[in-house]
């Protein structure tokens, strides 16, 4: 009986893989559970990898997007800051033709008294 075993294990070959014998033998189908672990577990691998990198696909776009962003808001500042001086206000007052002139003495403060 001994030597019988040993003649199926030494089947289990080349020969029994191309025909296609290996697959009904009785140690394969034991290991099927685990071979079928074994994909779930390689197509979750996967799944997390394209996951992965299009999130950082994600993230480089949205990095692009903020440093864009970022420039245009230093240009717009720098252009506000140009715009508000007061000889660029007084400049755009008297091309208006508004009639405001500027004070010639400097704001004071008004403080006003309760009566109780």
């Amino acid at each position: 009986m001994a030597e019988q075993n040993k003649n199926t294990r030494k089947r289990t070959g080349m020969k029994s893989f191309i025909g296609g014998t290996i697959l009904t033998d009785e140690r394969t189908l034991k290991q099927m559970p685990f071979v079928g672990f074994l994909a779930v577990l390689g197509l979750l691998l996967i799944t997390n990898r394209n996951w992965s990198e299009s999130t950082l696909r994600e993230i480089v776009v949205l990095q692009e997007e903020l440093e864009e962003l970022r420039s245009e808001s230093v240009t717009l500042s720098a252009k506000l800051m140009d715009a508000s001086r007061p000889s660029e206000v007084a400049k755009r007052v008297e091309e208006a033709g508004i009639g405001l002139q500027e004070p010639m003495r400097p704001p004071q403060k008004i403080t006003v008294e309760k009566e109780d």
